[in-house]
């Protein structure tokens, strides 16, 4: 699905899709990435003075939504499942770059098995003029590129 071109894409338009909720507009998403942890390991009759590098577990970060409140209490509803301990409350989640046409897909983060893990809700001022924001935190146990 990644296509190569010679100018980076722009980063401000992207598609964030949740199975199971029908709204997911979002103004940033952070966080998407991935370690993978190397051990070393050297024997001790090994001629060469340094250690080998062992390819060890991975573990992805957590990734974050922020949108504006729009009123709607899906992301709230997801949370509550995950809190009252619901084992079919992982889902799914798609994050799609998009090129300038907003039509085709540039590239894609998969996110499998990801749950809600914190949720803030937005900071009210009463002489600020700033839109309200509210941001959810995912855990995920795998990303992968598309």
């Amino acid at each position: 699905m990644a296509t190569f071109r010679e100018r980076p894409y722009s980063q401000f338009n992207f598609i964030v899709e949740i199975d199971g909720l029908d709204r997911a507009g979002f103004q940033e998403v952070s966080g998407l990435g991935m370690e993978i942890n190397v051990a070393e390991y050297r024997e001790g009759n090994e001629l060469d003075n340094a250690p080998r590098k062992i390819t060890g577990l991975y573990k992805v970060p957590d990734v974050t939504l922020k949108r504006g409140v729009i009123g709607a209490l899906d992301l709230y509803e997801w949370l509550n499942e995950v809190r009252n301990g619901s084992q079919d409350a992982l889902r799914s989640v798609s994050i799609q770059m998009l090129s300038e046409d907003r039509a085709t897909v540039a590239m894609a983060w998969q996110l499998s098995n990801a749950r809600p893990m914190k949720y803030t809700g937005p900071t009210l001022n009463g002489t600020g003029t700033d839109v309200a924001v509210e941001e959810l935190v995912l855990a995920c146990e795998r990303i992968d590129v598309e």
